[in-house]
């Protein structure tokens, strides 16, 4: 609901703008979304809807800035990239606040988020060592060869909304650093934190145009998928949506690397600490309301251990403390919209329908003086079989689904089995299972009693099956790799007095 006037007058919620060449812009398009307020269910703010004339703005302003920004030297860049990294530090707590009122997610796990973004600020501000190509000497008699990476040109990120700052962080750093302009679509549920890095990148010195955002629903990002003058395209969202982004983009002719769903299994050994795995089980499961792509989603208890971990887990998360993002007692908000919380109490339901047992039931939770917003309280359901909806479906909330097996060969079984290859981890003090296991499983992220092995930024991010589209994953080394291409020069400097003559024969080196 918006907020009335003492008089009764409903007051005028604020528009959230696009940023084009260096400014807000509002552009052609009057359509608008709706940005709620998760914790309140209060409309707090409506965001422009880009159409394709937006997406030309932008793509235009890119492209002009592209010429000069391309031929920027690499120290000139590195220096925009550290007071770019100073600035986020600096409004690390803006960000989190933004990013609690339009997401949910409390303030200390948001300022994670943004300190997980500023390791990619980080590993991009060594550009230069980054760029460096190779050279070989006298390759044949006065020919030496060397290689060295140029950027693509315009390139896009289409992010989604449980990360608002972090994923977009994971691309448009990357891609600047080496030479690329950016147009951003974040979500439009979670707009305005985009909007304030637009603004840190401004003060940071980013000439204008190089770094664009542009709102907007499925209007606006099949103009990015279409569009001529866009060369790359980097996405994090559900398989589906990977897939069409994928597909779309490829056949306009465009780079893609397009991060899908995930279903992400923690296995409990009986040799396992029960209390140390179902601490982290407990956080990994309801974290951020379980809106995470590395989120652990589906506990594998071997042999005997299913019992006691499921005791365990279920007495930690009937302790969690759920309420609004902004009260710093609270360790789980709520989930992000109306529609997502009705859609994951159908999913719970449908778990017990289907023979599975709720050990501890999130439906129907109310945080007391915040009755009316999206809330889901932690779920822990038991004996679920791959079968059930609830283990099928990426439910992407506060649910924890207990698949009990025999053995490790099992466990690793049901992870090959599932469609999904974003992230595993193991618990165990077993060396001889947890090598097994890690070399076992068919999927891109492992953890060893870590139960969200998320990579540093100086490594890449991303899965393996459905949840990854196209051949490289994100940030760190893939990432300088995706956002340039190599130029292979062979070149001979003759002797004036002593040239060399040509031949009809193919090259050969001599």
């Amino acid at each position: 609901m918006r907020p009335a006037h003492p008089e009764g007058a409903v007051e005028e919620v604020r528009t959230i703008q696009h940023w084009i060449g260096g400014r807000q812009a509002a552009g052609t398009s009057t359509r608008t979304g709706t940005v709620w307020n998760p914790a309140t269910g209060e409309h707090q703010a409506d965001v422009l809807l880009a159409d394709p004339a937006d997406v030309d703005a932008a793509v235009a302003a890119a492209s002009e800035a592209f010429q000069s920004w391309s031929q920027t030297s690499l120290s000139k860049r590195a220096k925009i990239l550290f007071a770019f990294r100073q600035l986020v530090d600096a409004r690390a707590q803006d960000l989190a606040e933004i990013i609690a009122d339009e997401h949910g997610k409390v303030v200390s796990d948001a300022l994670g988020e943004v300190q997980r973004g500023l390791e990619v600020v980080e590993f991009a501000c060594g550009i230069p060592h980054l760029l460096k190509g190779d050279y070989s000497d006298q390759v044949s008699t006065g020919v030496d060869v060397f290689s060295f990476r140029e950027p693509l040109g315009v390139v896009a990120g289409i992010t989604p909304f449980n990360f608002p700052v972090m994923v977009p962080m994971w691309m448009h750093p990357v891609a600047i650093a080496c030479g690329n302009t950016f147009v951003l679509k974040p979500s439009e549920r979670d707009p305005s934190a985009s909007m304030l890095v637009a603004e840190l990148w401004a003060e940071a010195g980013l000439p204008d145009g190089v770094f664009s955002v542009v709102h907007g629903d499925k209007t606006s990002v099949d103009a990015i998928l279409d569009h001529p003058g866009i060369s790359a395209v980097s996405f994090v969202g559900s398989t589906p949506i990977a897939r069409y982004i994928h597909e779309r983009a490829s056949v306009s002719g465009k780079r893609v690397q397009a991060l899908g769903g995930a279903k992400n299994h923690a296995i409990v050994m009986p040799d396992a600490d029960v209390d140390f795995a179902s601490e982290h089980m407990v956080a990994a499961a309801f974290g951020s309301a379980g809106e995470r792509c590395m989120a652990i989603s589906a506990a594998v208890t071997v042999g005997d251990a299913g019992d006691g971990l499921v005791d365990a887990v279920a007495a930690k998360a009937a302790k969690v403390r759920v309420g609004p993002g902004r009260d710093a007692a609270s360790e789980m908000g709520p989930v992000v919209t109306a529609a997502a919380r009705d859609r994951i109490v159908g999913l719970i339901g449908s778990g017990a329908e289907q023979g599975a047992s709720l050990a501890v039931d999130g439906r129907d939770y109310v945080v007391d003086g915040h009755e009316n917003g999206f809330w889901v309280g932690p779920t822990v359901i038991d004996r679920v079989t791959p079968e059930m909806d609830v283990y099928r479906e990426e439910i992407f909330g506060p649910v924890l689904s207990v698949v009990r097996v025999e053995t490790v060969d099992d466990a690793i079984a049901l992870v090959n089995a599932n469609p999904y290859g974003n992230g595993t981890a193991i618990f165990t003090s077993s060396g001889e299972a947890a090598r097994r296991f890690q070399r076992g499983v068919q999927v891109g992220m492992i953890g060893i009693n870590v139960p969200i092995p998320v990579p540093m930024a100086y490594y890449s991010f991303g899965g393996w099956k459905d949840s990854l589209f196209g051949d490289k994953h994100v940030h760190g080394p893939e990432g300088v790799s995706f956002y340039t291409r190599a130029k292979v020069v062979t070149s001979r400097w003759p002797h004036v007095d002593n040239p060399v003559g040509a031949s009809y024969h193919f090259p050969t080196h001599q």
